[in-house]
């Protein structure tokens, strides 16, 4: 499958019995990436995803079978588009019950957030085993996504040690690494970007600013968001395709960036000096200051540097030059184990069921 999926592009074979199927589902952007990387479990199975269309998603679609859903958000009520939000969950909903009608997945593995909450209650509806993976951004509270969806969980997993408390049941793998790895060499390129999502212009003004004053004499990509503010004399894409993006990071010295979990790891895994500005909800630029605590506690591990405001950016940027590059990443091989144990469990009840009900 090298395109993009549809209802009618794409039916589940009906010649013989199947395997396991799996369900792949997240929005955009980090909780994709995080379903990424546990791909040891699912490329073993007959599986499919549900995301956005998204420069990462549509990256997806190139090499798996795909379906889009819209993106929605409790969020897009809070900042005065409740009509919008309704609108695109009714479509988002429809566009689901079509999709696990006609695959009719046996498992579904999500990573949140909200486009993607309809196919989990619809797979538990028609039978799936459900696991919930809270989303590692999610370092101290519960997202909204997975306090609605942990009753509808069979399997509820927390990657953050704290949020044991706010979910009892749930099994908890802590994934973050920082490695003794030496820091690759690096040309002297700032790379900007605001992510998978929303366009994000106080960023992206605050480069533009700092760059005419001379305090970013690297060069500067900036990958704007759709509809974002786009700078002259400087290079922007609204958005850049995946491996695009990685080619980038592993040229960046600098990466400034968005307080988004994908944005941060991807950055800090080729071992550039990351500072991110975190979107705060005071300003509009998100639903809740969820990146301030996701950058908060990369801070506090000394991964990152964090600037909220442009003067902040103008002193991170001096203070990170002298600084020493570092690596890190989430290693999800505890979590991998815990899941191919699973699966591995309930291929072989369908095998077993298969074979009671044709006497073999």
């Amino acid at each position: 499958m090298t395109a993009t999926t549809t209802l009618q592009d794409q039916a589940p074979s009906s010649a013989g019995p199947r395997g396991l199927r799996l369900c792949l589902a997240a929005s955009g952007g980090g909780h994709v990436r995080q379903l990424l990387d546990l791909q040891a479990v699912w490329s073993r199975y007959d599986h499919f995803f549900m995301t956005e269309d998204t420069a990462l998603g549509a990256t997806l679609a190139k090499s798996h079978r795909t379906y889009f859903v819209p993106h929605y958000a409790w969020g897009q009520a809070k900042l005065g588009a409740p009509f919008r939000m309704a609108g695109r969950a009714i479509k988002s909903f429809f566009r689901s019950a079509g999709v696990m009608l006609r695959e009719r997945p046996d498992v579904i593995i999500s990573t949140g957030a909200g486009a993607v909450f309809f196919p989990v209650i619809l797979a538990r509806l028609l039978g799936a085993r459900v696991v919930v993976i809270e989303s590692f951004a999610r370092f101290e509270k519960p997202s909204l996504f997975g306090r609605l969806a942990a009753p509808f969980a069979h399997d509820l997993i927390a990657q953050s040690q704290i949020l044991a408390s706010h979910y009892p049941r749930a099994k908890i793998f802590d994934p973050f690494r920082k490695l003794d790895t030496a820091a690759p060499e690096k040309e002297p390129l700032l790379f900007a970007t605001v992510g998978a999502t929303l366009p994000f212009d106080r960023l992206v003004t605050s480069v533009e600013k700092l760059r005419r004053e001379g305090a970013i004499p690297e060069r500067i990509i900036v990958q704007t968001g759709e509809g974002g503010t786009r700078p002259e004399g400087v290079e922007t894409h609204e958005t850049l395709d995946f491996d695009r993006v990685q080619e980038l990071l592993k040229t960046a010295s600098i990466v400034v960036c968005h307080g988004g979990t994908g944005s941060l790891i991807t950055a800090l895994r080729q071992g550039c000096h990351v500072i991110a500005m975190p979107r705060l909800a005071d300003l509009g630029e998100h639903y809740d200051d969820h990146q301030s605590e996701i950058t908060q506690a990369f801070a506090d591990r000394g991964l990152i540097s964090v600037a909220k405001s442009e003067d902040e950016l103008r002193d991170a940027l001096v203070k990170v030059r002298d600084k020493p590059r570092v690596l890190a990443t989430t290693d999800p091989q505890a979590l991998i184990a815990y899941l191919e144990r699973l699966l591995d469990d309930l291929a072989a009840r369908q095998r077993g069921a298969r074979c009671a009900a044709t006497g073999a």
